[in-house]
This record gives C-alpha cells, structure tokens and sequence, in this order.
C-alpha cells in the first residue's frame, strides 16, 4: 500500500449490541458475506465476544459480535454475557444499537440497554433491523420512535440482514464516524478466533438447530483435541475430539437421541459445514458427559473459558 494511501486509511472498532435475537450475528455474517457467527432462531445463541474483520479499499472495520443483553442474568453464564457485551463498549468508534422494526414497546432488557448507552459518549447508531418483515416499509418509524429520544443517535438506518438492504448505507455512515489510521489487522483475517474455536461452535449451533425446549441453553462444547494436516504431515483429514457438557441425565439422552441418531446428526451437519470452512476434510469425535449446574460454577465457566 502506497504512503498517500495509507494516510487515508480509516480503522476502527465498531460493537453490536441489542437484545437476545435481535439480528446482530445475521447482520455481521452478512456485511462480512461470509458465515462468521452462528446463528439460531433461539436468543442467546451468541455467549462470547467475537470480532470480525471488514476489509475493503481504504478502510477496515472490526465488528464486534456480543451476546444479547439481559436485565436480570439467571445464572453465572449470564452474568458473564452481559460482562462480555458490556466490555465490548469500551474503546470502540461506533456502537450500534441493533432493534427489531416491528418493536411496538420498550422491554426490561432494552431498558437495561439504553441504561448503559446514556453513560458512553461514543456515537450510537440506531440500526433498525428486519424491515422485510414488515407490511408497510415506512412503519419501522413506530420503533424508531420509542428509542430515539432515550438513546439519542448520531445516525438511523433502517436494514434487512436477510435482504441485505441498507447495509451498504451502514457501512457509508460507520466509515464516516472511524478515525484515519492504518489497519488493525492483515487484510486476509476475518476474525480474532482460531479454528478451534470455530470448530466448538459450531457444533454448539447445530444442537441449537436440531433441539428444543431448555436443551440448547444447558449445552457448551469443549474441544479437547484439533489435529490438522499442516502441523501433522501424515493426516489427510482435520481430526477434532469434541465433549459436549449438559446438565442433566435427561439432556444427555435427548442429544445422543434414539440408537445414537441426534448425536450422529449433529456430527453430520457439523462435519459438513466444518469442512467447508476449512478447505478440508474432517474426522469428528463427539462424546456427550453431564456437569450439573456447570452455568452456576464458576469453577466449570473458567474450566471451559467462559472466565479468563
């Protein structure tokens, strides 16, 4: 990159936060074009930080993926997604504040959030999100107006992740708002997690596809080994040894499932979209072990990186 260029580079961190299944994971995957956070139909399928890298032609934006922010957390792994959302606000440029357009009253959670978005001073968007569900395209001004005098926001826009409309205007007005500075990461990097993380993941999302009920809120997976074809020349394949953690006896049967066939399935669906994103091919090991109350421990959190 030439000198002039780079000295109208614009860089910077912008965070997502919102309720749980508002849309803020969709949003990024889809700004990004490529499936970097999993996504559920369920709220709070988003339990850590994750960043993601935004590289185009003079410019780079970190997104930073949150959990959804909860009023009242019901136990310590709340209590640890509410931290990470909360941290996510400090030292970022942007902060966008992800509503849904059919949002016709404020809830206990959002409250919580406009809460917090009065003490920051950095400049808040209010992104209205799912507009293609509505029937009118100008009714999502009935949300716009029950935030916009608590949060006050620097911009508005109104966007759809499933159609992508207005994304392009978001990126416009996020760039506008970030600092000219080099980049904060190389171009080929998308985001801050390795693979093994990702491999965690997504497995975690595929328990949330295929099961219901309380069975996907009691679930973590911990990866407890990740071999791959460059660090072992003699393996064709990526080889990864999963544990997934319920809570109770009873979970554990609904995720193994009648002769083995949930647990198979989730490992399918899994295996698949891993070798997709790896580029190769991918032996998968799940085991299935109950930790009761592992959401309450802070013992288990920190064994299974929820706590530094």
């Amino acid at each position: 990159m030439e000198a002039n260029s780079l000295s109208d580079f614009r860089s910077g961190f912008v965070t997502l936060v919102g309720r749980p299944n508002v849309g803020k994971s969709s949003l990024i995957n889809a700004i990004m074009g490529e499936k970097i956070s999993i996504i559920s139909d369920k709220p709070q399928t988003t339990r850590h930080q994750i960043r993601c890298i935004y590289s185009a032609e003079g410019v780079q934006i970190v997104f930073v993926d949150t959990p959804g922010l909860l009023r009242r957390p019901r136990h310590r792994l709340g209590e640890f997604m509410v931290d990470e959302a909360v941290r996510s606000l400090e030292g970022v440029d942007v902060v966008c504040y992800v509503v849904e357009a059919g949002d016709r009253e404020i809830c206990g959670d959002d409250m919580a959030i406009v809460e917090i978005l009065k003490k920051t001073s950095t400049p808040v968007f209010l992104v209205v999100n799912k507009i293609d569900l509505l029937q009118k395209k100008g009714s999502f001004w009935h949300a716009v107006a029950l935030y916009q005098d608590l949060v006050k926001p620097k911009e508005i826009v109104p966007v759809s992740a499933v159609t992508g409309t207005n994304l392009d205007i978001l990126i416009e007005k996020i760039i506008s708002y970030l600092p000219q500075q080099p980049p904060l990461y190389p171009e080929d990097i998308v985001t801050d997690k390795d693979e093994r993380f990702i491999a965690a993941e997504t497995i975690r999302e595929k328990i949330f596809l295929l099961t219901g009920e309380e069975v996907p809120y009691s679930v973590t997976v911990d990866v407890e080994e990740y071999k791959t074809p460059e660090e072992y020349p003699d393996r064709k394949a990526v080889y990864i040894r999963a544990t997934i953690y319920v809570e109770r006896d009873g979970q554990k049967a609904i995720i193994i499932g009648s002769g083995g066939k949930m647990l198979r399935e989730i490992g399918r669906l899994a295996r698949e979209e891993l070798e997709f994103k790896l580029g190769h091919k991918v032996y998968l090991e799940l085991w299935v072990k109950v930790r009761p109350h592992w959401r309450k421990s802070e013992r288990e959190l920190r064994r299974l990186g929820y706590r530094a």
